[in-house]
């Protein structure tokens, strides 16, 4: 018999992890003190899997920059860089061209300078420090910096062709660095001779710097409080000043180099002639709004940013942010665009960060052709198409837009089948959104090498909308292949409705939780926030149905039971001054589940009955939903499991499980957690009762008589007594019948009176309990111990795993089972009864059955996976995929084609087969059929784990956990 051992590779990573004795920071591991397992250590053998392995390093970094500052583009070798916050700098080219860069300091990037066509950048940060980057070589670095110590830089400005770096500073300095040897030249603009020497009061920081187009030597300064300085770098004097009442905030220059245009503080721009600099010779308010006196236009918002750009066979463009009326205070950001007499207003969903207009010439001093303006926006970059004239934006290739809805879960696949990808890229093509301009995307500079070692991996992310995306991350790029809605498998909530229908859940009542994806059989299942489950299945071609849905009834049940003694139940009292007459007796009843619990039965969403036009791609073949229950609204959903061969799907939440044949549409299983076990419960769970009381006690007897005769009631207010009438052996049998059985009307008055009496303070009770156990539901304490059971009866389902395995310990061969993990680390086998043949497995029923076979671990369980006699990762059988709705009927498309990776079984009945099981704080791993634990490692003490899987590593196997401490840590199995 193979024996196996667990030891950790990634020494490294969890040197610090907490935990004693075999866990994960105890050195080597030791084997458990299970029963059957061995008493002394097991000789290990030599490891091939070591640490090198398990580095590691960073390769990419998908999706929006975080916190973007600012925004910089080179139009000769098209590539886009972006500042942020942190210190980030990402580099964008062509699709697939992304690379990230990181200064040391972490200090926010104040502005970008592209060094045009010459492969680096200079960064100014908020730490008053200059970088010079050198892009050519394969991981961009810093060639030099240069700290600025008693300044602090507000702008930068490097010329096209230019070895001059030109830097203002808060104080109105600007000060020249050589861009070849980084350093200062020396020679400084000082704010005081800049401006006129009659002038006391100080022009604030620069806000802005450009050379003249006509003339390098000469550069134009702005400064906050609205002065404009047009220096001459020869003479060192100023050749003009202009002066304006409203802070500057940008100046864009005309290419001729004989006008500019400044933006201001009121909402206004200004066209300055370098003839007359006196006054501006035009001044407009693009969106104010012309007084009643005729006189003065209002005051709009700042506009933070204006550019001015000429083309030779029509009007410039005026491109600008902000400067919008304070008459609609909600209105969202936007970027006009001028260009002659036409303004249109482009509305984003963001605040603007930066923009820059994209031209064909980087010459200053020629027409500048205009194609594209990128703006840069807090959460997302878009690009407008100027040479439309409804200015279309084009379609982002970038990864940007996975954060577009919060992303709720991910899954990774990595080696799926080789068509999968091509497949799902044509089909998500045509799923593609109208609008977007039709030419390419202009950012297209750097060169994209795939590499010769890829293969295909594919990452799954459900977001908060319902929204699922497939995106394939083979190379170093991300790209989606897929979007998925599925709330258009469910009718739209009416305005107003969404509290009364959604009570799981205030808002994104269709974020997606869960997701199974078989990438053999291309079945896919999700698991939604408002307790329902979806599953689809892939087709090519388009279909008109109705979605077939199932309503499932699971509640977790608190056996209240008590047993008086038959001698002490007091006698019912008169009811007479409680009902004045039969007649409002139901009207009583009535009233009481009006009040107590109206619900029941319903599920939390509707799903749409009429036919629905579903496009090629995944179409929703059936919609599983859990009901109120009572007046208490279904739990959440905890665990999901799909087997395509099997024609199953299995879920549970804290009150139990359900498995549904997804084949047959039908629900084969649908039980509560305790009742799961039977008899084979380890722990013997204390029944409790939210009042016990013997005086209550009677009462409910009574409630249970009342229920036969009133089902309606029973409908909608079901009682946890239900048990009590299959005790046969118990003084309550007798009393019940009594109660069900009244001798006369007047004593069935008098029994109904005195239920409803307390029938109402057994509602109010129920609720308040049923209320504290939803709140406490899925937030146990994550305690080692189990002997908190009595505290809290409810045991979520954490884990479901579907494969051939040996259901007892008596078993000579594998067959169909469903393993079954909970939050209290007990281990459940269900064996699972398939009709054989394709025909028969369309009509006869699937059996599913608890075998009695229970394991335990400490803490909940999170995952398993089945070894064979050789250590090897064995998979769960599936399905070949085939199209659903294909027109081909021949025989070879109508019948299932299942692909088993049963071990064989064994003439001795040896044990041959190996299930790895691991929870939040340990792991195990058990021979089969005998259920010997051969070794248990403890992976924690003080933390716990987050996830877990089994995974194939250089042709050997590996349990790899992520803590929630942050540590990642792998443990291998030895053999020998």
């Amino acid at each position: 018999m193979k024996k196996f051992n667990f030891r950790k590779v990634l020494d490294g990573l969890t040197a610090s992890s907490p935990g004693g004795g075999g866990g994960a920071g105890g050195g080597s591991a030791h084997p458990g003190a299970t029963a059957g397992a061995a008493g002394t250590p097991r000789e290990e053998i030599q490891e091939t899997l070591t640490s090198d392995y398990f580095q590691i390093c960073k390769t990419v970094r998908h999706g929006f920059p975080y916190l973007p500052t600012a925004l910089a583009f080179d139009p000769v070798q098209k590539i886009l860089a972006i500042g942020t916050r942190t210190g980030a700098i990402r580099i964008l080219g062509r699709p697939g061209v992304d690379c990230y860069c990181q200064h040391e300091s972490g200090a926010a990037v104040l502005q970008l300078q592209f060094l045009i066509n010459e492969g680096a950048l200079v960064s100014a940060c908020a730490d008053d420090t200059l970088h010079l980057w050198n892009l050519r070589q394969k991981r961009p670095a810093i060639l030099h910096s240069l700290k600025f110590n008693r300044e602090r830089i507000t702008y930068c400005h490097l010329p096209f062709q230019s070895k001059w770096l030109y830097v203002g500073t808060e104080r109105g300095n600007t000060h020249i660095v050589n861009i070849e040897s980084f350093i200062l030249s020396g020679y400084v603009i000082m704010w005081n001779k800049a401006i006129e020497l009659s002038t006391k009061t100080h022009p604030g920081p620069v806000v802005h710097l450009s050379d003249s187009p006509r003339d390098e030597g000469k550069l134009l300064i702005g400064y906050e409080n609205g002065t404009v300085v047009f220096w001459d770098l020869r003479s060192k004097r100023a050749d003009l000043r202009a002066y304006y009442d409203e802070a500057i905030h940008s100046v864009a220059w005309h290419h001729e180099g004989k006008q500019f245009m400044c933006s201001h503080s009121d909402g206004s721009l200004t066209l300055w002639n370098l003839k007359s600099p006196n006054r501006p010779f035009q001044t407009t308010i693009p969106h104010g709004k012309i007084q009643r006196d005729g006189k003065k236009t209002e005051s709009c918002k700042p506009i933070l940013k204006v550019e001015y750009k000429t083309c030779k066979n029509s009007e410039p463009f005026v491109i600008f942010s902000g400067g919008l009326s304070y008459d609609k205070a909600c209105r969202r950001p936007s970027l006009t665009i001028m260009h002659g007499k036409a303004i249109t207003v482009l509305e984003m969903d963001h605040p603007i960060v930066d923009f820059l207009t994209l031209c064909e010439t980087p010459y200053p001093n020629e027409f500048q052709e205009p194609y594209a303006v990128a703006v840069l926006l807090e959460k997302d970059l878009i690009v407008v198409d100027l040479t439309q004239s409804n200015f279309p934006i084009f379609e982002n290739p970038y990864p940007i837009d996975i954060h577009e809805s919060p992303v709720t879960c991910t899954e990774y696949f990595a080696d799926c089948p080789p068509d999968l990808i091509p497949v799902l890229y044509s089909v998500g093509a045509k799923h593609k959104k109208q609008g977007y301009s039709n030419k390419e995307w202009p950012v297209n500079g750097g060169a994209w090498n795939l590499g010769a070692q890829t293969y295909p991996e594919i990452i799954i992310t459900g977001h908060a909308d319902g929204s699922v995306k497939f995106w394939d991350a083979s190379a170093i790029t991300l790209q989606m292949l897929y979007k998925l809605k599925t709330s258009k498998v469910f009718e739209k909530q009416k305005v107003g409705e969404g509290k009364a229908t959604a009570e799981i859940v205030e808002e994104d009542p269709f974020a997606v939780q869960m997701m199974y994806w078989c990438p053999e059989s291309r079945i896919f299942c999700v698991a939604g926030v408002s307790a329902y489950v979806i599953v689809y299945k892939f087709s090519k071609h388009e279909v008109n149905t109705e979605i077939a849905s199932l309503e499932v009834r699971l509640q977790y049940e608190v056996e209240d039971i008590i047993t008086p003694e038959p001698e002490v139940i007091p006698p019912f009292p008169d009811a007479s001054s409680q009902l004045p007459s039969l007649k409002n007796l139901s009207g009583s009843t009535n009233t009481v589940a009006c009040e107590g619990m109206m619900k029941d039965s319903i599920p939390c969403l509707s799903v749409k009955a009429r036919p629905v036009r579903m496009p090629p791609g995944y179409q929703a073949d059936l919609v599983i939903q859990l009901v109120w229950v009572d007046g208490e609204p279904p739990q959440q959903i905890t665990s999901l499991a799909v087997n395509s061969a099997y024609g199953l799907v299995a879920f549970g939440n804290c009150n139990g499980l359900a498995v549904v044949d997804f084949m047959q549409k039908t629900v084969l299983l649908s039980m509560g957690t305790l009742d799961l076990y039977g008899s084979s419960d380890p722990y013997q769970r204390q029944p409790r009762s939210p009042r016990k009381s013997k005086q209550f006690a009677a009462d409910n007897f009574c409630m249970r008589g009342l229920s036969n005769f009133y089902p309606d009631l029973t409908k909608r207010i079901r009682t946890s007594y239900q048990s009590l009438t299959e005790l046969s052996d118990s003084p309550v049998s007798l009393e019940l019948e009594r109660c069900k059985s009244p001798t006369s009307g007047k004593g069935a008055l008098q029994y109904y009176g005195n239920a409803i009496t307390f029938f109402r303070q057994y509602v109010i009770m129920t609720v308040f309990y049923m209320l504290k156990n939803r709140e406490n539901s899925f937030s146990r304490s994550r305690s080692s111990s189990v002997s908190s059971i009595d505290r809290d009866s409810k045991e979520a389902i954490t884990a479901l795993y579907f494969m051939e395995s040996f259901a007892r310990k008596n078993d000579s061969a594998v067959s169909p089972c469903l393993w079954v993990g909970t939050g209290l680390g007990m281990v459940l086998i269900l064996s699972l009864n398939l009709p054989a043949g394709d025909e028969l497995r369309q009509t006869e029923p699937v059996m599913v059955s608890p075998s009695g076979t229970v394991l335990t671990l400490k803490g909940a369980v999170l995952t398993f996976a089945c070894l064979d006699c050789m250590g090897t990762l064995t998979h769960p059988p599936y399905e070949v995929w085939r199209d659903p709705n294909s027109a081909d009927d021949g025989e070879k498309t109508r019948k299932r084609k299942l692909v088993m990776h049963s071990p064989s079984s064994s003439q001795d009945m040896g044990d041959h087969q190996f299930a790895v099981i691991c929870s939040e704080k340990q792991a195990k791993v058990f021979s089969l059929p005998s259920q010997t634990c051969l070794y248990v490692h403890n992976i924690t003490e003080t933390s716990f784990l987050l996830r877990a899987d089994v995974v194939t590593l250089c042709n050997s196997v590996c349990l790899a956990c992520f803590c929630a401490n942050g540590h990642i840590m792998t443990l291998r199995y030895l053999s020998n």
